[in-house]
């Protein structure tokens, strides 16, 4: 089974988890979409690509943005329809995918976002391939949305999650994914393989390497979770507790040092006119 069949059947089998995964931790939609609503304004087209069963473009929506799902599960494909319809929401929402090109509208958009498919990506010459094919369908002046999952991810999550591990580390770490996947991290490299399903995850240092060489002027490298990482007690705080956090969150998310503190990365770019 290739990589690709492998992420796709993931997904076709339970679409409601990745919409739940962001009601679960809103923190990381919360952040990553205050960015996205600087730079997206009603009435502009977005191609979401890779968007899953829709949350970024149901919101998008609501906002009056004309908006086009991508995503290479037929599941998610199909949730994201029915839950732009029961909100009432126009939605277009096809199955294509990030490599292959022809698959995907011809555009060109106002903005693109890119919010999953260099999770499955485990090839850099593929996460290449994938935001070549979000620029060319962006139009120039238009901002880029693309997003990792941090090498950090495992490492906080388990550290929000103690009581389910007692052992500590050491004694959940002895299947040789663990062992390979945490002597990555331990050495400062990246890692791709197996995970919940098949995965890439990024060092920090990593990330903007994706982007040299493209028409790309950097705006921001966000953590997604800003502070608030697998953050269990989060929820059952008071409204005004919950939003003082978030908004403490946002003014550090982009701090390089505390960047390992989230299980997400965001690259924030606009594109150029070639040769300027």
């Amino acid at each position: 089974m290739s990589d690709r069949e492998a992420v796709k059947g993931f997904y076709d089998g339970n679409p409601l988890a990745e919409w739940e995964r962001l009601e679960q931790n809103p923190w990381e939609f919360e952040i990553n979409s205050r960015y996205i609503d600087r730079y997206v304004l009603p009435g502009q087209s977005v191609l979401d690509l890779g968007g899953g069963p829709g949350r970024y473009s149901i919101h998008l929506a609501k906002r009056g943005c004309e908006v086009t799902l991508v995503d290479l599960s037929d599941g998610n494909v199909a949730l994201a329809r029915k839950k732009a319809a029961e909100a009432g929401l126009v939605l277009r929402a096809l199955q294509g995918d990030a490599l292959d090109a022809y698959t995907l509208p011809e555009g060109p958009f106002d903005h693109v976002l890119c919010m999953g498919p260099l999770y499955h990506l485990l090839k850099e010459e593929e996460r290449r391939a994938a935001i070549a094919n979000c620029l060319s369908r962006l139009r120039p002046g238009g901002v880029l949305f693309a997003a990792f999952i941090s090498m950090y991810s495992d490492l906080l999550y388990r550290l929000g999650h103690m009581a389910d591990w007692p052992e500590g580390i050491d004694g959940v770490s002895g299947d040789e994914i663990n062992r390979c996947f945490y002597d990555c991290l331990e050495r400062g490299a990246d890692y791709a393989g197996e995970a919940f399903t098949r995965a890439y995850f990024a060092q920090i240092s990593s990330v903007e390497r994706h982007f040299e060489g493209f028409p790309l002027r950097k705006l921001h490298l966000v953590g997604s979770e800003g502070v608030l990482a697998s953050r269990e007690d989060f929820k059952g705080l008071p409204a005004a507790a919950r939003a003082a956090w978030i908004g403490l969150s946002l003014r550090l998310c982009e701090r390089p040092e505390l960047l390992s503190w989230s299980e997400h990365l965001l690259y924030i770019g606009q594109k150029v006119q070639e040769g300027i």
